[in-house]
């Protein structure tokens, strides 16, 4: 109130408070780009080591097949060592953000917050690389070579291949903490989330149908399925740590709690 007034008496344009959030959710869009270009500069000098971590799955040799793919090899993974390097920055200001809404308690949690969500975020990589990938790898090879194929993967389409599952399961391993957070906020309910499951399962397959690499069935469940399994983690970790603080009462609810005599009476 004071902070308007002022404004009003010298003459400055007066921001209602959506027109503030709007402006400081821009600010820090604006600084998580900045960070994100920053990094993705410097993941683009490790291009090589990235795609060779990338490429443990595959034992044989990647090729290109036009002279631009493997530039475009390199930047693709370069964008994703940018987003995962500028997690922490993003996860940070998302933070700052909300923070209005929770108590003077709960704005001390930042740093396990942090530390929680890019390890979620970690974890989901590795979980891709080492376990979902080489999966559907041995069955996509195999089932071309049961057929006398031979294989010959392009490194573009190998990186593209990866980059998809990478990302999605990084993202995706965020998601019981994030229906933690908004079940603290009274944004949703654990009750909410169980009764809506059939439809959360429909729209985890749709996801999987559009995200994943390959339009077969193999692959399609094999991203759905631990999206489905992270949903109900979520409801059972916002069951568990996801309750919304007693909210202290207002004066109006302590004043209808005193008896009607003594609204009035000093006690001494």
């Amino acid at each position: 109130m004071g902070d308007t007034l002022a404004a009003v008496q010298a003459g400055e344009p007066v921001r209602t408070p959506l027109r503030r959030h709007i402006s400081d959710l821009k600010r820090r869009l604006y600084w998580c780009g900045a960070v994100f270009l920053v990094a993705c500069v410097v993941t683009f000098t490790y291009a090589d080591e990235m795609i060779a971590w990338l490429k443990k799955p595959y034992s044989d040799d990647l090729i290109f097949y036009a002279p631009t793919e493997a530039i475009f090899a390199a930047i693709k993974v370069a964008l994703l060592g940018g987003i995962t390097l500028t997690m922490p920055v993003m996860l940070y200001h998302l933070w700052r953000f909300f923070e209005p809404a929770l108590l003077p308690g709960e704005r001390r949690w930042i740093v396990p917050f942090l530390a929680i969500a890019s390890g979620f975020f970690a974890m989901g990589a590795a979980f891709a690389n080492f376990v979902i990938v080489p999966l559907a790898l041995q069955f996509m090879l195999q089932f071309g070579v049961d057929r006398a194929l031979i294989p010959q993967i392009g490194v573009g389409l190998y990186v593209d291949f990866n980059v998809k599952f990478l990302l999605t399961f990084g993202f995706a391993f965020e998601m019981p903490l994030i229906i933690t957070l908004l079940s603290r906020l009274r944004v949703i309910t654990p009750d909410l989330l169980a009764r809506y499951r059939k439809h959360a399962i429909m729209v985890n397959l749709i996801l999987s149908a559009i995200l994943t690499p390959t339009s077969d069935l193999f692959n399609l469940l094999l991203m759905a399925g631990p999206l489905i399994v992270l949903y109900e983690i979520g409801i059972l970790s916002a069951r568990l740590f996801g309750r919304p603080p007693a909210r202290p009462p207002t004066e109006e609810e302590i004043q209808a709690d005193v008896p009607a005599g003594t609204a009035g009476r000093r006690v001494v």
